[in-house]
């Protein structure tokens, strides 16, 4: 293998205009480590908080005045090419998904580095794509619902922004855990809340929820510009609040101030990347019961593209970028397609083919079922 590997480094603080692909050393590995060629990355909130260096207690990990954490991306999909000593269960050539530490470089490069932990194997019926959609928004959504929510609850859950990548994901684990959902999103947005499985879809360019009298056992924020002393109010007795991210201004009041206005009804989420919930996300996927929503592909030298259409808040879902692909390639690809399919559309098409997945598992099962009854009546 190259000592040397290409990456997206920024050196300041700033823009995407910071971002600058260049030739850098291949990380070494440590004992419980592996290696791994990256095939897809996608882009989310923490990489823009750590680009800008916002909110300040970013800078507290990254460095004060420049980063020295110098290569964003937390998701990412690919292939192990090498492993420490201590790495147990997996094999060079395995094709992985999984999350970086917010201490490590990151994975928007052809190679990264992070614990085996932190990973899991790629189902052989999920792409790279969709692979790399899921680890940070779809476990960041599991744990902030699964902590608050028991299985066959019933409980009310209300998730503002339900289109984003944490929040359709979101919506997608709290209908698994049984809960009666209600998705606030933006108006284009409504219909693909709805194919989600969103019991009630909430146009917030229509109607705001805090001046609605229901109350929930949850209330989700995985995105928005709101005040955190706006949500309070739409708690029942014992609902909790929780928030994963937002604007610079609602992280800093929910670190600040969120104990004292919620006391014990209000938790910051801090993700904990591990390899049992990506375990647990894929036996969902397989069953058709998540779908990664993505808002757009973007190729490799796109990527700093890709990063500031998300920073912009308009996409639906994820935002991918696919290291295989160079942008005169991705060019002729839809060339050949011209009615690229929206968000909406591709969650049909992920339904339709999760329900074929399904339905061909469970025919193969009831046929071998029906083998095993032929050949124990036939030994009787």
């Amino acid at each position: 293998m190259e000592n040397n590997m290409k990456a997206f480094v920024f050196d300041q603080y700033g823009t995407t205009e910071n971002l600058n692909y260049k030739d850098i050393p291949i990380p070494g590995l440590k004992d419980n480590e592996v290696l791994i060629k990256v095939h897809s990355v996608s882009v989310n909130a923490g990489d823009i908080h750590f680009l800008h260096g916002t909110p300040c207690p970013i800078r507290l990990l990254s460095g004060i005045f420049k980063p020295h954490i110098n290569i964003l991306g937390h998701d990412l999909s690919g292939t192990i090419t090498s492993m420490g000593s201590k790495v147990t269960g997996f094999e060079v050539g395995d094709s992985v998904f999984g999350a970086v530490p917010i201490n490590f470089n990151g994975s928007f490069a052809e190679y990264v580095k992070v614990p085996s932990s932190y990973i899991s194997k790629k189902p052989e019926n999920m792409s790279f794509e969709d692979a790399a959609s899921i680890p940070i928004a779809a476990m960041t959504a599991l744990q902030a619902i699964r902590k608050n929510v028991k299985p066959d609850s019933d409980k009310r859950v209300l998730i503002y922004g339900a289109s984003g990548g944490v929040g359709s994901f979101a919506v997608q684990i709290a209908k698994a855990l049984d809960c009666k959902v209600t998705a606030v999103c933006s108006t284009r947005n409504v219909e693909s809340a709805k194919k989600l499985g969103a019991e009630h879809v909430i146009d917030y360019k229509k109607e705001s929820v805090f001046k609605r009298d229901e109350k929930y056992d949850l209330v989700f924020a995985a995105n928005g510009d709101n005040s955190i002393f706006s949500y309070k109010k739409l708690l029942d007795k014992n609902g909790v609040y929780v928030t994963a991210g937002g604007s610079s201004k609602q992280m800093t009041q929910a670190m600040i101030l969120g104990r004292f206005i919620f006391s014990n009804k209000m938790s910051f989420l801090g993700l904990k990347p591990n390899s049992k919930d990506l375990e647990y996300l894929s036996s969902l996927h397989k069953e058709g019961k998540l779908v990664p929503v993505i808002d757009k592909v973007f190729a490799r030298d796109q990527l700093p593209d890709a990063v500031k259409h998300f920073e912009e808040g308009k996409a639906c879902g994820k935002v991918v970028i696919d290291f295989t692909l160079q942008a005169e390639t991705q060019a002729e690809e839809q060339s050949e397609n011209t009615t690229k399919p929206q968000a909406e559309n591709v969650i049909e098409k992920h339904i339709e083919t999760q329900t074929e997945n399904l339905t061909e598992t469970t025919s193969k099962n009831q046929d071998e079922n029906i083998i095993k009854n032929e050949v124990t009546n036939s030994q009787a």
